[in-house]
């Protein structure tokens, strides 16, 4: 029986999982990223951790006497906007650029000279932006492919680059209805020679590399496919494929997706929509989320402090929680400043108004969408570690006036091998 197996680059780290033909989940298995140097991130180092996950998912996989060679699909996802140069031969001629990098001031200046008054690409923290910031750190001009942290893993499972796909290439300004890169971009400076073709997320793309097939212990007949970004594999992993289905999720940021009939495009305010098969899924992410809670409090903390909370009761606390200036979604604005203060002595009451304020972010997410015509939440489901958290479900239930589902499966790796189902 044929298997297929989703690759999910997290923040965090790395998931995979196995789906048998019915789509049933057979085995998942996970791996850390490589600690990483803030000045420079390794894109060999997602490599690495991918490697070393799929090792455990064949351990995985044996436990249950199934095998790597059963697996004749392999699917990928990735964050965001997250990108690197490679040259030919795949070797990173730069560090990654990470999907919350921004200051790209200069290059904004150079995009909007050319780009329509409103689109995706503009602001300081743009995808192109960044893609133009790593031209420039190619001083030696090796570089051949601009890839997505999902494009790379997939080139190298294919021995070869250089093809992405509508979800991953949205935010660097690939039209999914024209079907091509916009015209102006070569006057921006953008050696467009660096860019990937687009394939529809999901789309076959080629066989895996003999050598890696050989070296991970996979099928040579293994099929590659082209890949989505995580918050879409999420929404796939949590949700039916029914319009008005929306998902919330609680990661480290706070990411929101609604399929709707309609395409809902805002740049201004960081709403966009991704082609998936005949419906848009209309969202964006904001910076905030459980990476700001995580950050103040442990685990532990969390768990004891959010069991005092009454979520029938609002706070009047109004904080806009973030690590540091800057946000994506509902407003699109890398100035804006964290606000957590005033900090009352009292920490139950202190977390309460951190996640209410976060409900509130996510509140304001869904009507932005629905002002723009992409209608209303029929079901909210919600991924992510902040689903665990039951006093959370209640405050959002509250503010949100619809009460969240759990999600159908938790991991963005299953949502990703449905995709290529």
């Amino acid at each position: 029986m044929s298997l297929r197996l989703g690759i999910d680059i997290g923040t965090s780290g790395i998931r995979t999982a196995v789906l048998d033909a019915e789509g049933v989940v057979i085995s998942t298995a996970r791996a850390t990223h490589e600690v990483q140097d803030p000045c420079w991130v390794d894109a060999n180092g997602w490599w690495r951790a991918v490697q070393s996950c799929i090792g455990a998912q064949a351990k995985a996989l044996k436990s249950c006497g199934r095998d790597l060679t059963e697996v004749t699909r392999i699917g990928v996802d990735g964050t965001s906007g997250t990108m690197v140069l490679t040259d030919a031969d795949l070797a990173p001629v730069t560090g990654a650029l990470m999907y919350n990098s921004g200051g790209f001031v200069e290059e904004a200046a150079r995009i909007a000279a050319h780009a329509p008054e409103i689109h995706i690409t503009k602001g300081s923290n743009s995808v192109l932006g960044r893609a133009l910031r790593l031209q420039a750190q190619d001083v030696d001009h090796q570089a051949r492919f601009l890839l997505h942290q999902a494009d790379f893993i997939i080139a190298k499972l294919r021995g070869q680059g250089c093809i992405s796909d509508h979800n991953n290439a949205l935010k660097l300004g690939f039209d999914p209805v024209a079907d091509r890169w916009p015209d102006w971009f070569e006057r921006t400076g953008l050696n467009t020679a660096l860019l990937p073709q687009v394939r529809p997320a999901g789309a076959v793309i080629g066989e895996i590399s003999p050598q890696v097939a050989a070296d991970l212990g996979f099928n040579a007949q293994s099929v590659i496919h082209a890949g989505t970004t995580d918050s879409v594999a999420a929404f796939l992993a949590a949700a039916p494929l029914d319009e008005g289905a929306a998902v919330t999720s609680l990661g480290t940021t706070l990411a929101i997706k609604m399929l709707s009939k309609a395409r809902i495009d805002d740049p201004s305010i960081g709403l966009y929509s991704h082609k998936l098969g005949d419906f848009w899924l209309a969202g964006g992410a904001s910076n905030t989320g459980g990476g700001v809670l995580a950050h103040l409090f442990s685990s532990d903390e969390l768990v004891a402090l959010s069991a005092q909370i009454d979520p029938d009761v609002a706070s009047d606390l109004d904080y806009y929680p973030l690590l540091k200036p800057g946000e994506r979604f509902p407003f699109n604005d890398p100035n804006r400043p964290p606000i957590m203060t005033p900090r009352p002595d009292d920490d139950v009451a202190f977390l309460h108004g951190l996640l209410e304020s976060i409900a509130r972010i996510e509140a304001c997410c869904y009507a932005a969408i629905t002002e723009r015509g992409g209608g209303v939440p029929s079901a909210l489901f919600t991924a992510g570690g902040g689903a665990s958290n039951p006093v959370w479900t209640k405050i959002r239930a509250r503010v949100l006036g619809i009460a969240p589902k759990p999600a159908i499966e938790p991991e963005a790796a299953i949502g990703v091998a449905r995709l290529i189902g």
